[in-house]
């Protein structure tokens, strides 16, 4: 796959650049170095953002199998989740349990150790990390020509945009993001004392008149707890106010009583993170193309973000090799399968929203208004949690 002359980050033409160096991105580096192509990844490095708790689902064992990661993740200082709870749409809650997976376990994150695991194995397969920023694309012939920042640029064979779903440098590229809602997290780290009682873990999911909870443990013995709501509702009910959100989860039926041992205060402070749906439309063309959020973005519900990330990063990976030794439909094969996952996604999230009938919300309303109830025994929360088909 290389050129002659190729230079990493230098004035030759590279073969791959990847602008993101998350789970999608450094899937992309890790496979796209292992069909040897030269891959120089752009991040802008410094001290990393604070970032959610998140659980990953045992479906993601393959995936990081294929990477040659899973044994790096499994030594991290992750601890397991056995399964998923929630409460939604019934007065008895729900539960899934992971330990009759074939894939064993989940697992509780600590994400920053996680991301950096995945972006260590890219590393040691050949990828480089230069850091930086890409400020622009522009479309050079059968090249990229990349702007790196003042006096800084690179030309490369193929782009990847892992940049989130913003999707900054797949719509200068030419492609459009397709948004279906403005949801937002507010989110806290709640420490928990564990002396005398072990950790729950399990996840847990909890709806609620604004929208719905969710709680998971973290490694280092805190809690992660997050409130899901359509941004134009939070100032209505107050959410962003740590006072406020704290009065609304001592309201819950199973968070509260797991939390009797987490803070017994209001948070000192909220994180607000996007949670929107989103698409990217195409997901990919000639000489690009987009991976994890910043090809499909799912609402949280669903629990597939990181496995979403690990299976696009490696089946647009798959695709620009296969593009590069001369197969032309393969970049639109790959724009495809994000389409066909994402469309449905959004029908399985119209069951999961549909399941759920106590609450007469603005939140709730606009959720019903698209398609009529679900019969009964509909899927609850936890069958959402589906990988995206073709892209495994």
């Amino acid at each position: 796959m290389r050129e002659p002359g190729a230079d990493a980050c230098g004035d030759g033409v590279i073969d791959v650049v990847i602008a993101g160096a998350g789970p999608a991105g450094a899937a992309a580096a890790i496979t796209l170095a292992r069909h040897g192509a030269r891959v120089v990844v752009v991040d802008p490095g410094g001290a990393p953002r604070w970032k959610p708790g998140e659980s990953l689902a045992p479906r993601a064992g393959p995936l990081l199998r294929r990477l040659g990661a899973l044994e790096a993740v499994a030594a991290g200082p992750h601890t397991p989740c056995l399964g998923n709870q929630s409460l939604w749409g019934a007065q008895t809650p729900g539960e899934v349990d992971f330990l009759s997976s074939p894939h064993g376990t989940g697992r509780h994150l600590d994400r920053a150790h996680f991301d950096r695991t995945l972006l260590d194995t890219a590393r040691l397969a050949g990828a480089r990390l230069h850091t930086g920023r890409v400020r622009s694309v522009r479309r050079a012939g059968a090249h990229w020509q990349l702007s790196l920042g003042p006096g800084g640029g690179v030309r490369a064979r193929y782009l990847i945009d892992a940049t989130g779903a913003g999707a900054r440098l797949a719509r200068q590229a030419g492609a459009t993001v397709v948004k279906s809602d403005r949801m937002v997290a507010l989110t806290a780290r709640l420490p928990y004392d564990t002396s005398g009682h072990a950790l729950p873990r399990t996840s847990l999911v909890e709806s609620a008149p604004f929208g719905w909870w969710y709680t998971a443990p973290l490694p280092a013995g805190s809690c992660f707890v997050m409130a899901v709501t359509d941004a134009d509702l939070v100032a209505g009910q107050a959410l962003h106010r740590p006072d406020r959100w704290w009065r609304a989860l001592q309201e819950t039926t199973l968070l509260r009583p797991r939390l009797d041992r987490a803070a017994v205060a209001p948070p000192s402070g909220l994180h607000v993170v996007r949670a929107a749906t989103s698409c990217t439309v195409p997901a990919a063309a000639a000489g690009w193309a987009a991976v994890g959020d910043a090809a499909t973005a799912c609402d949280p519900i669903a629990a597939r973000g990181i496995v979403t990330a690990l299976a696009t990063g490696i089946a647009a990976a798959d695709a620009v090799h296969a593009d590069a030794a001369g197969d032309p439909t393969a970049l639109g094969a790959y724009a495809g399968l994000v389409g066909a996952s994402h469309d449905e996604f959004l029908r399985a999230r119209l069951i999961c929203y549909g399941a759920e009938r106590r609450w007469n919300t603005p939140f709730w309303n606009r959720r019903h208004a698209e398609d009529p109830p679900p019969a009964p025994g509909a899927v609850r929360p936890e069958g959402l949690r589906i990988p995206p088909r073709g892209i495994q």
